[in-house]
């Protein structure tokens, strides 16, 4: 460096060699002397020439300019993150500054509104998914089910995880990421090729002592619903085995809740809870479990409990429970969660308020409605094979391409140029499906949106 900087003190020559003696070097080259010269950048960064503000103001407009949000599209994406509908009182309530500046409480005698808002947060969690406890958010679905992998590791003492082969990819990377430094073994379940659903001969076959637990997503990555939850629940207790379910929550308002057919642990993606797609973040994690203190101790991040002055006249809120090594527990920590999405959860404690049971069960129903009707339109059309799997699903399904003659990229770039968004394609991270797309449906779409994407698949494929 070879000038000073007025925000930067290590910047000046006297403070870097002060630096140096202290730690015993005598260069920078020497600091960095275990970085391999190979990768090592040895021409100074390209770095723009310094712009005013209004110069800059308006290079960042031109690029914005270049994006298109959902707003100017009609999409039909989803595979992890959804379009719902955000009241606007969500938005009001997690703008007000005593929320959107708290971030997350330390002090909690400073954060009483935050306390209480995160535990009415793990209330309604439980309430909605049948588990007795929940923590006050993780990170996102992905980072739920690693952390629920090495939770059933420590609670039961077996080292091998069993989970879908139709698994989230995405998700599977990340449960992989985490399992593979802690000695923790993933191993994929079969499906049946007709429907999806889970193998059950393929899964009676892998179960052994050394099974931790079983993962399942319900509704599927691929949109369908398994039906045997209570036959797979069956199996991990004769096993002695954890049953992990993830979950989508919009779907619990038709759904049995996990809790019903016996699940240990739940875990999810809240982002549908009131949080806006955002361009894919930030996500929530929703994390569960049954009222078993031996899985309540080995929870991963917080847990915030109500509580009462001495003579009873008052309430109060504190986090009561977190094992994580940057408190108390070091090496024996239960999670290195360093934070949560608080803000997130907040935002899905005022939709879950706003919405009351009776406006789960419509909202589920009336997505799985045009859901339905969306998979009939599509399927109507020459060649294109949907849902492509038999079985009933919740709000995603499939389309096949492959009688077509079309690649499941050409589809979805020739209908983007109609201002469509079709779905995802999932040919490269499931290619035994051949050229398929990924479609999501939610009550953001009305019936003339779809008829407007089957008119535009149909157009597509007729040409």
């Amino acid at each position: 460096m070879s000038q000073s900087h007025p925000y930067l003190p290590n910047s000046t020559e006297q403070t870097r060699k002060k630096m140096f003696e202290v730690i015993g070097v005598s260069n920078i080259e020497e600091l960095y002397s275990d970085i391999p010269q190979t990768i090592r950048m040895r021409e100074p960064l390209k770095i723009p020439r310094q712009r005013s503000q209004q110069e800059a103001e308006k290079e960042v407009q031109e690029l914005l300019g270049k994006n298109t949000s959902m707003g100017e599209n009609l999409s039909f994406i989803g595979g992890g993150v959804w379009s719902h509908y955000v009241p606007p009182a969500v938005d009001e309530m997690v703008s007000r500054t005593e929320f959107l500046t708290s971030y997350t409480p330390y002090q909690v005698e400073m954060s009483q509104g935050m306390l209480q808002a995160l535990f009415e947060y793990q209330s309604m969690i439980c309430e909605l998914t049948g588990m007795s406890v929940a923590n006050a958010s993780l990170y996102d679905w992905a980072s739920a089910i690693a952390e629920a992998a090495r939770m059933a590791t420590r609670v039961t003492g077996r080292n091998t995880l069993l989970v879908p082969k139709i698994t989230h990819p995405e998700r599977l990377q990340t449960l992989k990421t985490y399992c593979e430094p802690a000695g923790i073994k993933v191993e994929q379940i079969g499906y049946v090729k007709e429907t999806g659903q889970l193998d059950m001969a393929d899964l009676k076959s892998k179960l052994s002592s050394q099974i931790s637990s079983i993962y399942i997503e319900n509704p599927s990555y691929l949109g369908f619903i398994l039906e045997d939850v209570e036959g797979i629940s069956r199996l991990c207790k004769s096993n002695s085995s954890l049953f992990v379910v993830g979950v989508d929550p919009i779907s619990l308002g038709i759904l049995k809740p996990p809790g019903d057919y016996g699940a240990d642990i739940v875990v999810g993606e809240g982002q549908p809870l009131g949080n806006h797609v955002n361009f894919g973040g930030p996500l929530l994690g929703i994390f569960a479990c049954r009222d078993d203190m031996n899985l309540i101790r080995h929870m991963p991040g917080r847990l915030m409990g109500m509580t009462t002055t001495t003579d009873g006249a008052q309430r109060g809120f504190t986090m009561a429970l977190q094992t994580r090594e940057q408190h108390i527990r070091r090496e024996r920590a239960t999670s290195n969660i360093c934070t949560n999405e608080s803000l997130c959860a907040v935002a899905a404690a005022v939709y879950m308020a706003l919405m009351g049971p009776q406006g789960f069960r419509e909202l589920a129903g009336e997505i799985i409605y045009r859901s339905i009707y969306a998979q009939r339109k599509i399927g109507s059309i020459r060649g294109v094979k949907s849902p492509l799997f038999k079985s009933k699903h919740f709000k995603e399904f499939v389309a096949n391409f492959d009688s077509t003659g079309l690649s499941a990229s050409r589809v979805l770039s020739t209908l983007q140029k109609s201002c469509v968004q079709a779905g995802k394609p999932i040919s490269l991270d499931f290619p035994e499906f051949g050229e398929s797309i990924l479609i999501c449906v939610t009550e953001k779409h009305s019936l003339k949106d779809i008829d407007r994407l089957a008119s535009a698949v149909e157009e597509c494929v007729g040409r």
